[in-house]
């Protein structure tokens, strides 16, 4: 390394850290594409190697280099959007965007951004950051760095954290293009137009001035801590009614002179920092010479708070938008006006986040084995999985209180919270068939056509009601439609269904017997309306020669159908010879024959308690001992529930 280091020059080294946490959190090691092979010190064998904090700065010092300043690029070195380092840490909350990972498919075995703030509370980042950054030679004034280049050229900028030369450390925003620089120029009018409108009030704004040399803006750096961090401990500690104070006071310094005719669009929280009784705006490049009213300010702060990370929707949203007097008609407005905003900074440039939407590689999250269970008793039992905009993740996820009763039966109450755009319900960790008999939406039956919300399985549909599976990860994923549901909370799905665990191979067997079916079937259709247009004799058709194979005639799918019934029948009496040789022994959920049986009884007992997503009941544990849910009347129908033989009739819809 030396003979490259002229005097006074720097050798900038970027690399992936080996012990980077996206590695241990699912992502494949960059050069050999294998999970967690860097982690585990690489095999004799691997060519390419990456290095830790430790390794690196041991390789510098046995090449006699004293000098060296490490950074930190955030998500990585590849797409850097943020760079810390050893004289300013991240703080918690600031690691948001995990899963850009656009070269592989990847694993998502934990939360990063938790484990990330976690890691920074502990002073332990600079171990497990990403990348590195590596200069050897003399050191910069630049402690932090960051690129607003996702936006349309007049609007693309770079922050800097910097000392001077006293030691200081001041924020300098520099234009990133030609068009900037006015944008940068209008911080300056904004600064001056705020000091204006909340002197005498509880609301400092953090001082600016401009370089017209340079075209950058330089800002006081502020101490304290983030009001989005006061807030997230709030949550931390279950104490919400301290958040709900928290942002009354918030409420009540920034309505301050309301009717004053300029305002800052971005008074989001983490823009605020508070030290003691001083709270200042530390960022206000979106300020607008007009009047906008507190709630719409505070309704983007809410919102902007919240998509941030799921676990701040304890805060139970609903009471802060009636505090703020908003109607469903008003947040349907200004979500559209966020969206308009949104497009206007961006102009016609994608973000990263959209960028990975589009070419980015799948994410895989593995099934949850929670405590006191294990693989087998886990087949069984039904998760629900949200979806928030971020798509599906374990730590969104629960495991309803309502599971299976002894027939296979459960009805489940899904209160959505707000910001759902999706749900997954696995019913169960194997191969199964499932009938959901009657879906309610907000205590109305729903109609295919009329329904607020699409059902996609990942299994075969034999009729209008059953799915059969053949994996072992059944889901079934309910998409809603926010057009016709609007923005706000309060709908509640309700599911009444049925499940019966099967063998992989039967159930593998069920799905090709329902495609072969349906193809073999549209062929020999096809074929007789050509023989009676032409006039030509109709053609024996497939069903007929094998009808004549077995000596009975009948369709292909009746044909079909009477073999998967003969499987069935073999799989439902070696249960039940199972059962009688177990002696009472659990079994790990109901069989066909159980429910055959044991669904035509009238009368079901139980627990009628709602499964509500997102909310208290989040995580809980079934109970142990078997439950009966209690239907009446208007709730369950033994006709409507289509108690009959599994499978249903070959016949799908959709």
């Amino acid at each position: 390394l030396q003979k490259h280091l002229a005097p006074g020059g720097r050798i900038v080294i970027a690399i992936e850290n080996r012990l980077g946490l996206k590695y241990f959190a699912g992502c494949k090691e960059d050069h050999l594409g294998s999970w967690f092979s860097g982690i585990e010190g690489y095999e004799g064998t691997d060519v390419a190697r990456t290095f830790s904090r430790d390794a690196l700065i041991k390789i510098m010092k046995n090449c006699g280099v004293d000098e060296y300043h490490f950074y930190y690029p955030y998500p990585d070195y590849k797409f850097m959007s943020v760079m810390h380092s050893d004289l300013y840490y991240p703080r918690p909350g600031e690691f948001r965007d995990n899963v850009f990972n656009f070269d592989r498919d990847r694993l998502v075995l934990f939360n990063e951004k938790h484990a990330y703030d976690s890691l920074i509370e502990d002073r332990n980042y600079p171990n497990f950051a990403n990348s590195f950054e590596v200069i050897i030679g003399p050191g910069f004034p630049v402690i932090y760095t960051k690129f607003s280049n996702d936006r349309a050229p007049e609007f693309q900028i770079r922050t800097d954290i910097a000392a001077d030369p006293l030691g200081r450390l001041q924020v300098h925003k520099y234009p990133l293009t030609l068009h900037a620089r006015e944008h940068i120029r209008s911080i300056r009018d904004a600064y001056l137009t705020l000091v204006d409108r909340y002197r005498g009030g509880d609301l400092s704004i953090n001082d600016c001035t401009v370089d017209d040399r340079t075209g950058s803006a330089t800002f006081s750096f502020v101490n304290g801590v983030p009001l989005s961090t006061l807030m997230d401990r709030c949550i931390s500690s279950g104490e919400i009614e301290k958040f709900a104070q928290l942002f009354k006071e918030y409420i009540r310094r920034i309505s301050y002179r309301e009717d004053y005719p300029a305002a800052d669009y971005d008074l989001v929280f983490s823009n605020i920092i508070v030290n003691g009784p001083i709270w200042t705006v530390i960022d206000y490049e979106w300020t607008y010479g007009k009047k906008i009213p507190t709630r719409e300010i505070a309704f983007r702060a809410l919102y902007s708070y919240l998509e941030e990370d799921a676990k701040r929707r304890a805060i139970h949203i609903e009471k802060f938008y009636d505090y703020l007097g908003l109607t469903k008609e008003n947040i349907a407005t200004l979500l559209k006006e966020e969206q308009d905003f949104q497009k206007y900074v961006t102009g016609a440039r994608k973000s990263l986040v959209e960028i990975h939407q589009l070419i980015g590689k799948d994410r895989a999250v593995p099934k949850e084995i929670t405590d006191g269970t294990t693989f087998g008793t886990q087949k069984g039992r039904i998760q629900i999985y949200q979806d928030f905009g971020e798509g599906f993740s374990e730590e969104n996820s629960y495991f309803p209180k309502e599971q299976y009763n002894g027939r296979g039966q459960v009805k489940l109450n899904l209160s959505l919270k707000e910001g759902t755009k999706a749900i997954r319900l696995d019913p169960a960790f194997s191969s199964c068939i499932v009938t959901l008999s009657r879906i309610v939406w907000n205590g109305e039956k729903t109609e295919e056509d009329g329904a607020p919300f699409t059902i996609k399985p990942n299994g075969a549909w034999l009729s209008d009601e059953s799915i059969v599976f053949d994996t072992e990860d059944p889901n079934i994923e309910i998409r809603l439609n926010t057009e016709k549901i609007g923005p706000l909370s309060g709908n509640v799905i309700s599911i009444l269904m049925m499940m019966s665990l099967l063998p992989q191979e039967i159930a593998a067997n069920l799905v090709r017997y329902q495609m072969e079916g349906e193809e073999e079937g549209a062929g020999e259709k096809d074929r007789e309306e050509t023989a009676l247009e032409k006039g030509d004799p109709v053609p024996t058709t497939v069903s007929d020669k094998k009808a004549g194979k077995k000596g009975k005639k009948g369709s292909v799918k009746e044909l079909l159908l009477d073999d998967a019934l003969q499987e069935l029948s073999s799989f439902s009496a070696s249960i039940q010879e199972e059962k009688k040789s177990l002696a009472g022994g659990a079994s790990e959920g109901p069989s066909v024959a159980e429910s055959d049986k044991e669904g035509r009884k009238s009368g079901m007992e139980g627990d009628r308690s709602s499964a509500s997503i997102g909310v208290e009941s989040s995580g809980s544990e079934a109970d142990e001992d078997e439950e009966d849910y209690d239907y009446d009347e208007e709730d369950f129908d033994e006709e409507e529930f289509h108690v009959k033989k599994w499978p249903w009739p070959f016949h799908r819809k959709r």
